[in-house]
């Protein structure tokens, strides 16, 4: 066959094509393929039945051809036809091989002229075939015909783009020699994909139906319109031949008794016919595959390696064997405990960059909500005042008091005490919430068995509605216990005697002077009320420390900017300006300083809400607190009773600030005794004894129908991508190769986007009248006939059919 090791290249990967094909359109690749490609009735069909050496494609007026016919011809002993969609089933009469195409095309495309992407795939085994894959492509028409949409032309060139623009495809681009080359759409098609001419094979058919006096010679010897990879010339059956039931044989006879006796040809024919057209496209669908078969075997593994994690934990799951199911379902349940506990505790594999979650976020809510919460609870300072005034004027009564009574300062407290008891409640349900989300989190990898999913999840969340409640009452209970006695005695309260000299931001204050200056937060944020005239709104990085607000040019922190000492500053809410997606807050100097370059108020402007409750949570800890409203001075009258309402309200801050500190160390670790630390134990040790105890753990393990699809399909896909390795492995690279011609001018050949592509008939004139700017070596005659031939090229384009709707042609699908 002239090309050493082909004979087992080509088969193999026709071996490729079934080892894929079993394993659906998602593990589909481009194969090496000859897509044979051109105009309704310019012999395609004749083309392919000559390479066979059979009648066996369905023919008739218009478009025959509805869908692709991938057709893989294989060197044989002996001579059969076998279809994809009929496997096993050997046709060995090629009248029911055309039988069985027009069959499968009505299927899915009806009888009335309608058309479909699906292709169908025919092996036909012969002596005295060449071993070759082609596509034969429906014809490209123009007008619309029975049930064919109005837009037929567009939907086609869509289908055989779907092909030629694959690298790794050859085109035959088949051209009747009775036309004009130069508006040729195969050659247009062809020239959009590849431009440099590298697959492009031009074949020139119905030669001897050319007029007297005409030749294709010029174009033949690649002098005139030339492709890099030349033209071949053929000689097909005429339809007086086909209803004479001429034999295929003796036309390939006569097609070579053509060439040998036509004066224009007789020096080329060993370079003519249909089979030096088998020899030269089974010498470069070699020379592709070999070239194509590195990458595409590297593609192979890279696909099986994707699959192979999950094909092995298909592969130890077996839906008729108990043994099996009962331990895939020990196993689910020890992987959703190691899952929730990785989650909750944080791990190094697979961590999360985008969003926090599970026990990170838990941990968010211990540190910064829930310290938040507790000052949001802080009583507004006049009613505050308004309270101890008149628990200590009720106490007193009648009398004038001369001393300040320790029970109203007890009452107020009880009172502050009790106000904890919401935003308690509030952080048990918030961590409540996340627990259930971690639990979703770790229970959505059980989809693919529902009912187990269903019942972990009831049951997992059972236990956390106990554990919640349980916690609750402790929680409830604590609380309780610290209105059960007030502690004066406490180390860290000031007491009556220390009362008048200071109230407990003072004190704070000065306790934090002492601490040590600790970094708190850092992060951007935008100064959105700096003018215009100043440079207008500008993004810093800020560090909060317990002393210092500062912001620098970057994150670098070596170009500082400013530096805003914390004491006497206070934190406020702004709301959004209008069609602003920022979240802004505000602070301020409560003895009306600047702040900031001439501004009394800095507002600062976040990109969530989250990052705001962090920035706020944050400055609590700094010291720096929500403003409060001022204290209305009209209510007080009595200077004594003014000093005992202040006496009581320093002694209420220094009480409260250590049943806040209290309660900000025992909420987190008694969520975490009573809820998460409980909840991880049931679920590694008691989970799975309450799913036995159903008693149903067969029908647990019953899988969900789109999960048995996907574990069949993935272990069809796995056992596919593994068989076509082993061919390749199989597959002798050690064929003869032939160098790719030098470029050639291909800019005769006009874009399918410079216009709407028509064909134009000679009905007798020669093919070579040149409607195209004059090739390399042409004749002065020639140059002046294709001057003629542009100008009707240039009027051809502003005639447009009218049954076909005026849209672009179809974009080019883009190759890598």
């Amino acid at each position: 066959m002239g090309n050493r090791g082909m004979e087992e290249l080509i088969p193999a990967v026709n071996r490729l094509h079934e080892a894929l094909s079993s394993a659906g359109q998602s593990c589909c690749l481009h194969l090496p393929q000859i897509a044979v490609v051109g105009e309704q009735s310019a012999g395609k069909s004749s083309v392919l039945e000559n390479f066979v050496g059979r009648d066996f494609l369905p023919r008739g007026s218009g478009i025959v051809t509805r869908r692709p016919l991938i057709l893989q011809l294989l060197n044989s002993d002996k001579e059969y036809g076998e279809f994809f969609h009929c496997k096993g089933k050997k046709f060995t009469d090629f009248d029911e091989i055309r039988q069985e195409i027009e069959t499968e095309t009505i299927r899915l495309t009806g009888s009335n002229k309608g058309i479909s992407p699906v292709p169908i795939t025919l092996k036909i085994y012969s002596p005295h075939v060449l071993n070759l894959t082609l596509v034969d492509l429906p014809g490209i028409t123009k007008m619309p015909v029975g049930d064919q949409p109005a837009d037929i032309e567009y939907q086609i060139r869509d289908m055989i783009m779907q092909y030629i623009c694959k690298e790794n495809c050859l085109i035959l681009a088949v051209t009747p020699a009775n036309t004009d080359l130069a508006n040729s759409d195969a050659l247009k098609l062809a020239k959009d994909v590849d431009p440099q001419g590298q697959r492009t094979i031009g074949v020139i058919t119905k030669l001897d139906l050319m007029d007297k006096g005409t030749d294709a010679k010029e174009i033949l010897e690649n002098r005139l319109l030339p492709l890099r990879r030349g033209y071949i010339g053929v000689v097909n059956r005429s339809q007086k031949d086909i209803d004479g039931k001429k034999n295929i044989m003796a036309a390939l006879t006569s097609e070579r008794n053509f060439f040998l006796s036509h004066p224009a040809y007789k020096h080329m024919a060993e370079r003519m016919g249909t089979p030096y057209l088998q020899r030269t496209l089974n010498q470069q669908l070699t020379n592709h595959i070999r070239d194509a078969l590195p990458a595409f075997r590297n593609h192979l593994h890279s696909q099986l390696l994707a699959l192979n994690k999950e094909a092995e934990e298909y592969k130890k799951f077996s839906p008729d064997d108990a043994t099996r199911r009962t331990k895939t379902l020990l196993q689910l349940v020890q992987r959703l405990a190691v899952d929730f506990e990785k989650l909750i505790e944080g791990s190094g594999d697979k961590v999360d960059m985008v969003n926090l979650s599970g026990g990170a976020r838990i941990n968010k809510i211990f540190h910064e909500r829930f310290p938040s919460e507790l000052v949001m609870i802080e009583s507004d300072e006049t009613k505050l005042r308004q309270e101890i005034n008149y628990a200590i004027r009720n106490i007193h009564g009648v009398r004038t008091g001369l001393f300040t009574p320790d029970m109203a300062f007890e009452a107020i407290v009880k009172k502050q005490i009790s106000n904890l008891k919401a935003p308690c409640i509030k952080f048990i349900d918030m961590v409540n919430q996340e627990l259930i989300t971690t639990v979703y989190q770790c229970i959505g990898k059980l989809s693919a068995f529902p009912q187990l999913r269903e019942e972990t999840e009831r049951i997992v969340i059972t236990e956390i509605r106990e554990q919640e409640n349980k916690c609750r009452e402790q929680v409830l209970l604590l609380i309780d216990i610290q209105l059960a006695y007030i502690n004066t005695k406490h180390e860290d309260f000031i007491g009556f005697t220390n009362s008048q000299q200071g109230n407990n931001q003072s004190n704070m204050n000065s306790s934090g002077q002492n601490a040590r200056n600790q970094v708190i937060h850092k992060g951007w944020l935008t100064i959105s009320n700096i003018g215009i005239m100043r440079g207008g709104a500008k993004e810093f990085w800020f560090i909060l420390s317990t002393e210092s607000l500062s912001w620098y040019k970057d994150e670098e922190e070596k170009e500082k900017k400013y530096m805003l000492p914390l004491e006497n500053l206070k934190l406020k809410d702004v709301g959004k300006g209008f069609m602003s997606s920022k979240f802004v807050f505000a602070i301020y100097n409560t003895e009306l300083r600047n702040v900031y370059k001439g501004y009394r108020c800095l507002e600062l402007a976040c990109n969530s809400q989250e990052e705001l409750d962090s920035w706020k949570a944050s400055l609590l800890r700094a010291g720096v607190y929500p403003e409060k409203i001022a204290v209305n001075e009209q209510e007080s009258t009595d200077p004594q009773l003014e000093r005992q309402v202040e006496t009581i309200r320093n002694l209420v801050d220094s009480y409260m600030s250590i049943i806040y500190k209290t309660m900000r160390d025992l909420m987190p670790k008694t969520i975490m005794h009573l809820m998460i630390n409980n909840v991880k134990e049931f679920i590694s040790s008691e989970l799975l004894a309450q799913l036995y105890a159903l008693g149903e753990c067969s029908a647990l393990m019953d899988e969900a129908p789109e999960q048995r699809q996907r574990r069949e399909e993935v272990l069809r896909k796995h056992s596919a991508l593994k068989e076509a390795l082993t061919v390749i492995g199989e597959i002798s690279t050690s064929t003869f190769t032939t160098p790719l011609p030098p470029p050639v001018d291909s800019s005769w050949i006009q874009h399918l986007s410079s216009g709407q592509p028509k064909n134009s008939v000679t009905a007798g004139r020669p093919v070579i009248r040149a409607h195209a700017p004059p090739a390399p070596r042409t004749s002065p005659a020639g140059s002046n006939s294709s001057s003629r031939g542009l100008q009707q090229l240039a009027a051809q384009r502003h005639r447009v059919t009218a049954c076909v709707p005026r849209r672009q042609p179809p974009a080019i699908p883009g190759v890598k």
